[in-house]
């Protein structure tokens, strides 16, 4: 058994922290929960995750741990760190990287209340004269190490991916480049007057995922099941399934179940799920000043410390026609703006051309989540229902607003 756990600091990843566990995002290639199922070998039960997200629900992921045990013999893992896809030494009683502990297996039978508020530390679970194993991989700091750790994760993650997928070489009317290889899982389609530069990095399609004619697709680059990559440029991402990526895009990390099907520049970014791009939306992902990149925390602005970093889309972001997205742009999830340039954060849930943005009503805002997911044949579901309606309420809560208007 294996549960992963959300503490403070992973409780602070805004603007995916409102609506879902960190362990239901990308990073690399791969969602964190299930590079540690990868890792370890073992299935995930369900989130240690913060009260708010009771009720968690998706049908690939599994729920918050509310009220059950966990066994003796389990095992609690960060969802800050990202292993590698390496299988991992299982029969340790702690694993660590850098010096932390990154998961610990449990001694005796442990309710989920230990965990519930996200201070108590792995660390204190173990036990003297435990066995503990190092474990590769990348630690997630803040939320901008999305970003920052993608090139490499993607570099590594991809042939341990493609060892165990049926996979075969492009077909011969596309262009291949680069010395890294190029695998297309069975059911992949690569049009004609495609290039696949693999001269940075490994390229994997997985099963029912197409490129169109006149992409360049640059890797490192994963395309998941079922999405479609169509013209430009589109280099350095991580694609998830069901998805449509249009126009020119960089160093970008789009979850699962999101659109871009329009042209503007995408850089240095990250996608929940649910969100769609209006057509001519631009991020700007460099400063004028060639400066490190400052972005909005609950904690307040803080320098990530990164050259390149464009905007984090919470889920079920929506934006209009020719939206502007300047450097480190934050929108909240659930937040619907149609002005030419919002500020470089919006709150979760807002809706309107310009700020000080209207609050999003939650009918109608759950009654085009839901229409966005029937299209997709994903039932929004009435636990799902109720969890976005608690994560709308704890929007409107005063003490969560003041932390989103701070802009210093």
């Amino acid at each position: 058994m294996l549960a992963l756990y959300d503490d403070a600091t992973a409780r602070g990843f805004e603007p995916f922290a409102l609506t879902r566990p960190l362990g239901e995002m990308r990073a690399g290639a791969e969602l964190i929960r299930r590079r540690w199922e990868l890792a370890l070998g073992v299935a995930c039960r369900g989130h240690l995750a913060a009260p708010h997200l009771a009720g968690f629900a998706e049908p690939w992921a599994p729920g918050v741990l509310e009220f059950e045990t966990l066994v003796a013999g389990a095992i609690v893992a960060n969802s800050r760190f990202a292993p590698t896809l390496v299988p991992g030494a299982a029969d340790a009683d702690a694993w660590t990287c850098e010096g932390e502990i990154v998961a610990v297996r449990l001694s005796i039978a442990t309710p989920p209340a230990p965990f519930a508020d996200g201070t108590r530390t792995l660390a204190s679970f173990v036990k003297s004269g435990a066995v503990v194993r190092e474990l590769g991989g990348h630690w997630l700091r803040s939320v901008w190490d999305l970003v920052g750790h993608l090139p490499a994760m993607l570099t590594s993650d991809i042939p341990l991916l493609a060892k165990d997928l049926m996979t075969s070489r492009p077909p011969a009317h596309a262009t291949v480049m680069g010395q890294f290889e190029v695998h297309v899982e069975g059911g992949a389609h690569v049009e004609p007057y495609v290039v696949l530069d693999a001269t940075a990095g490994p390229i994997l399609l997985r099963k029912g995922a197409t490129v169109q004619s006149f992409t360049r697709l640059v890797g490192p680059a994963y395309v998941g099941e079922g999405s479609s990559v169509v013209g430009d440029r589109i280099a350095c991402v991580s694609i998830g399934e069901t998805c449509k990526v249009h126009g020119e895009v960089s160093h970008t990390i789009v979850t699962g179940h999101s659109n871009k099907g329009h042209d503007g520049f995408v850089g240095h970014s990250v996608f929940g799920r649910w969100v769609n791009l209006g057509a001519g939306t631009i991020t700007s992902n460099l400063k004028n000043t060639y400066g490190t990149v400052a972005l909005w925390t609950p904690e307040g602005i803080r320098d990530s410390g990164l050259q390149f970093l464009g905007t984090m889309f919470g889920d079920h972001v929506k934006t209009g026609i020719g939206v502007r997205l300047t450097t480190g742009c934050v929108l909240g999830a659930g937040a619907s703006v149609f002005d030419a340039m919002p500020p470089k954060m919006v709150a979760p849930f807002a809706w309107g051309s310009g700020a000080p943005y209207a609050t999003y009503d939650l009918e109608k805002f759950l009654a085009v989540a839901e229409r966005m997911m029937g299209r997709r044949k994903v039932d929004l579901g009435a636990s799902a229902r109720a969890q976005l309606a608690a994560a709308h309420a704890r929007a409107l809560d005063p003490a969560v607003a003041a932390r989103w208007a701070r802009t210093t």
